[in-house]
């Protein structure tokens, strides 16, 4: 039963639990940024473009359609078209900006919040904590 207590423990600790957090949000926010990438952003490019973003390919060598004869045999093989996927490289290039973009936004309110509470007093100083126990004395 130690073993269990033990894991118990270890998952329950809040890093632990803020880190599965993290890991859903950031597995929606993904499809969030996927669907605004693929829905908004690439039409407009392609707009531009004249085609759309994510079907843009480059061809290597293009398909080949299988030939039967009469009989049903085969005589030459098919063979699938090889292409560069550039456009779905790019819609992925813009997701991953996009990501980082908001991650650095995200970052950054962060760290200016802990300086905002790192700046806040967190009580008296040494010197003040002298001078009011001193009143307090000569109050009496």
């Amino acid at each position: 039963m130690g073993f269990m207590k033990e894991f118990k423990d270890f998952a329950m600790k809040g890093n632990l639990v803020d880190i599965a957090v993290a890991f859903v949000m950031g597995g929606a926010f993904g499809k969030v940024v996927t669907s605004f990438t693929e829905g908004i952003v690439a039409p407009l490019i392609g707009m531009i473009g004249g085609a759309d973003l994510s079907k843009n390919v480059f061809v290597l060598k293009k398909a080949i359609t299988e030939v039967k004869d009469a009989s049903g045999a085969v005589i030459t093989e098919g063979a699938a078209e090889v292409a560069l996927k550039w456009g779905d490289f790019v819609t992925a290039i813009i997701n991953f900006i996009i990501v980082a973009f908001v991650m650095f936004l995200v970052i950054k309110a962060i760290n200016s919040m802990k300086k905002k509470q790192e700046e806040a007093p967190a009580g008296p100083s040494s010197t003040d904590a002298l001078l009011m126990e001193i009143r307090d004395a000569l109050k009496k």
